[in-house]
C-alpha cells in the first residue's frame, strides 16, 4: 500500500498512516457486513482510481476470486465511487452486477480524515447465498452499517488505537451489543458461553455488562470502575478479565454513526487455554533457566576445588594440569551462565569468545595480546559449549607453546559466518606470531590431551574439520571449519 500510495496519489504521509489505521481495523467491517472490501484511492491527475487495499470476508462467501490491489480503473466506469467521493456520502443505488454468474451488491463507503475525502471503499456482497437473516446477521449488518456511517464522518477509526489483527478478538470469537447505557441488546452463542466460563449462569441479554463483569471479577477497589466503564463501552479499550478459572480477552468500539454515541460493540474471546499454555511456557523458560545457573554455579564450585588443590601440590606438572582443568570447566560454566540468562536455548557467541580469551590470557598477562576479529553470531547451545572448549583448549595450547617465557606476542582470533542458510558454515581461524610448529609436527597424530580434546569435539560433536598449518611468515595457523544452524 505504501509504494501504491506514493507512486500514484497525492496523499500526505498522515493520510497514509490513517489508511493503514483502516486497514488494520477493517476486517471488523468486513465480517460484519458478509462482504468484500476494496479500497480506492483518487490518482495524482484526479483522472483514476488506485486499489491499494483489499479484504475478504470469513464470514460469507467472496465477491472477488482475483487480487485487485494494484488495479488502476478510470473516473466514470465507476459511478458509486464518483458519487462517494464527490458528495462524501455512502451511496447503495443501483442494480446488483454480475461477476462470473454471481449477483454482487455494491455499496461506496467515503474515508473522511479531518474534513477530507482521502478515498472510497467498496463494499461488494455476494448475493448468490442470501436468505433470511438471523437475529445474530440482523446485528452484525447494523453494526456494520454504524461503522460504515462512522468512517464516511471520520469518527473511525480511533486514532492512536492501533489494533493487532492477529491477537485482538474478531466478530466471530464473540459479539455483544449494547445501548448508550451499557445494557446488552444481543449477544452472541460464543460471547455467551464465554460468559458462562467465568461463572454466569443467567442469560446477558437485559443485564449490564460492566456490572456483570466486575462481579465476575475478583478484584475488588478502584480497578472495578475502570473495568465497568471498559466493559459498558464508554470508550475504545481492550483489557482481560480473570475468573472462575477463565480468562475472556474484551475490546470495547463505541458506535456514533451520527456523532453520538447510541451504544458500542463489545467483542471478545475466551483466552482460557492460550494463557494456560503460555503460563506452563513461562514456567518451563524459567525452570530451564535455574537449571542452567545451577549447573554454572556447581561448574564454579568444581573449579574453585580444582584451584584449591593445585595450590598445595608440589609438582608443577601437576599444578598446570590442574590449572587447566580450572580453564577447562570454566568455560562450560561460562556457557551455562550465559544460557541462564536468555529465553531460549541459542546464545550471542562473541560475548562467550570474549570472556574464553580474556580468561585464557590471564596465563601470560601483558605479554602475550590476544584479540578478536569477526562476529561469532548465535549459536545454538549444543554447539556453543563444545566450541567454548575448543577454543580454550586451542588458545591455551598458543598461549603455553608458541611464545617463550616473557615473550611478547599476539594471538588472534577471526570468526566468518557463512551465508544465512540451511548449509551454512562457520569458519574461526586462530593465529599466532609465535615459534611455530616443530618439524615433522601432525595435529591429526599429536598425542597432548589438548589437541585430542579438539579433534574429538570438532570431528565427532560439531561435525566440522580441524586443522593446524604454518603461518604465512611465522607462527601457527589453526583453521576450524563447523556447520551452524542459520541465524534467526
Amino acid at each position: 500500500m505504501n509504494d501504491l500510495v506514493r507512486q500514484h496519489t497525492a496523499l500526505s504521509e498522515s493520510d497514509l498512516e490513517w489508511l493503514h489505521l483502516l486497514v488494520s481495523e477493517w476486517q471488523l467491517l468486513s465480517d460484519l457486513s458478509f462482504a468484500d472490501l476494496v479500497l480506492w484511492v483518487p490518482t495524482l491527475d484526479g483522472t483514476r482510481y488506485v486499489s491499494v487495499a483489499q479484504m475478504r470476508p470469513n464470514t460469507g462467501p467472496t465477491s472477488y476470486q482475483d487480487d485487485m490491489v494494484g488495479h488502476l480503473v478510470p473516473r466514470g466506469r465507476r459511478p458509486l465511487l464518483d458519487a462517494a467521493l464527490d458528495e462524501g456520502r455512502i451511496v447503495r443505488e443501483g442494480d446488483p452486477e454480475w461477476r462470473e454468474e454471481v449477483p454482487v451488491r455494491v455499496e461506496s463507503i467515503p474515508v473522511r480524515r479531518e474534513g477530507r475525502v482521502l478515498g472510497v471503499i467498496a463494499r461488494n456482497t455476494n448475493l448468490l447465498t442470501v436468505r433470511t437473516p438471523s437475529r445474530l446477521e440482523l446485528t452484525y449488518l447494523q453494526s456494520a452499517s454504524d461503522l460504515a456511517q462512522m468512517i464516511a464522518a471520520g469518527t473511525f477509526p480511533f486514532p492512536g488505537e492501533a489494533v493487532d489483527m492477529d491477537s485482538s478478538p474478531r466478530a466471530g470469537d464473540g459479539l455483544i451489543r449494547l445501548d448508550a447505557d451499557g445494557i446488552v441488546q444481543y449477544a452472541s452463542p460464543n460471547a455467551l458461553s464465554a460468559y458462562h466460563r467465568l461463572g454466569l449462569a443467567a442469560d446477558l441479554v437485559g443485564q449490564h455488562l460492566g456490572q456483570i463483569t466486575a462481579e465476575l471479577a475478583p478484584s475488588r477497589g478502584p480497578v472495578d470502575e475502570a473495568l465497568v466503564k471498559l466493559a459498558s463501552g464508554y470508550a475504545p479499550r481492550e483489557a482481560e478479565v480473570e475468573g472462575n478459572g477463565g480468562v475472556i480477552q474484551l475490546r470495547a468500539i463505541p458506535l456514533k454513526p451520527k456523532g453520538t454515541r447510541i451504544g458500542s460493540l463489545v467483542l471478545l474471546r475466551d483466552v482460557t487455554e492460550l494463557r494456560r499454555r503460555e503460563r506452563e511456557l513461562i514456567t518451563k523458560d524459567a525452570t530451564i533457566r535455574e537449571i542452567h545457573h545451577r549447573v554454572k554455579n556447581n561448574l564454579q564450585t568444581v573449579a574453585a576445588l580444582l584451584r584449591l588443590q593445585a595450590r598445595r601440590m608440589d609438582s608443577d606438572r601437576g599444578r598446570e594440569a590442574l590449572n587447566e582443568a580450572v580453564r577447562r570447566v570454566g568455560s562450560i560454566a561460562i556457557v551455562h551462565e550465559t544460557l541462564s540468562q536468555n529465553l531460549d536455548e541459542r546464545v550471542e557467541f562473541d560475548e562467550i569468545a570474549d570472556r574464553v580469551i580474556a580468561m585464557v590470557a590471564e596465563i601470560s598477562p601483558g605479554k602475550v595480546t590476544c584479540r578478536r576479529n569477526g562476529r561469532f553470531g548465535i549459536l545454538d547451545a549444543e554447539v556453543a559449549t563444545p566450541l567454548a572448549m575448543v577454543l580454550t583448549e586451542i588458545l591455551q595450547n598458543a598461549l603455553e607453546h608458541a611464545f617463550a617465557p616473557g615473550e611478547q606476542g599476539t594471538v588472534e582470533v577471526t570468526a566468518v559466518r557463512g551465508e544465512p542458510r540451511a548449509d551454512a558454515r562457520l569458519l574461526i581461524t586462530v593465529k599466532d606470531d609465535g615459534r611455530g610448529l616443530p618439524a615433522g609436527f601432525d595435529p591429526q597424530r599429536a598425542g597432548n590431551l589438548g589437541l585430542q580434546i579438539v579433534r574429538t569435539l570438532v570431528e565427532g560433536e560439531l561435525g566440522g574439520t580441524f586443522d593446524m598449518q604454518p603461518g604465512a611468515e611465522r607462527g601457527t595457523r589453526v583453521v576450524l571449519d563447523i556447520p551452524v544452524q542459520p541465524q534467526k
